[in-house]
């Protein structure tokens, strides 16, 4: 992941933002999130807006639009090949139980569940496909996503945004950006397999 970071960094800045719509957009369209999470390009976006390569705004608008074009299809898709696409779905998520812990959401808690699943890799891909194969009805899908795809691209660009211009300061001011950095992405592993662990056990 490092090191796609470094190439979608290195990039031109057109290219940079033609990926942050594209990964996002492909993420539940195609299943290509369960390798790429869509927020890679975003979170790059985010730091090319700091450095004055992009306007953070349109970084917003691309993410947004593409996270939402994207989960629209995975949602027709789902309405019209329902349980065929889903029987194809790799192997690990039949194993991890992924799918059925987005058909329980769904079932749960309905258009909530598009916009919760978004903040969640694996759910952001199969939500929008469970949703239309469980026949949610299109106008309750479309506003869930829309509003749900605003906020998570914003949030993702800022993140990536003010992280930089934290990391930044730290590096310049204080001589310890690179041991923050670390032990930050130190937490959020942790954090992530705490996390499983405890979904595991509870099965």
């Amino acid at each position: 992941m490092d090191r796609l970071v470094a190439v979608i960094t290195g990039l031109p800045p057109v290219l940079v933002l033609t990926l942050v719509f594209l990964l996002p957009a492909l993420e539940s369209s195609t299943l290509l999130g369960l390798v790429i999470p869509g927020e890679t390009a975003i979170l790059v976006g985010g730091l090319l807006a700091h450095a004055g390569r992009l306007p953070l705004w349109a970084v917003v608008v691309a993410g947004a639009v593409g996270a939402c074009l994207g989960d629209q299809v995975g949602y027709t898709l789902g309405r019209r090949y329902g349980q065929r696409v889903l029987a194809r779905a790799p192997g690990p998520l039949h194993r991890h139980a992924d799918i059925g812990r987005a058909r329980r959401l769904v079932a749960r808690r309905g258009a909530w569940a598009v916009v919760a699943g978004r903040w969640i890799a694996v759910l952001r891909v199969l939500v929008p496909m469970v949703a239309g194969a469980g026949g949610m009805p299109w106008p309750p899908f479309l506003r869930a996503n829309l509003a749900g795809g605003l906020v998570w691209a914003t949030a993702v660009a800022l993140l990536g945004y003010l992280g930089s211009a934290s990391y930044r300061y730290l590096e310049r001011e204080l001589g310890i950006g690179e041991w923050v950095l670390l032990v930050a992405i130190a937490a959020v592993v942790a954090l992530r397999v705490w996390r499983r662990q405890r979904i595991r056990a509870g099965r």
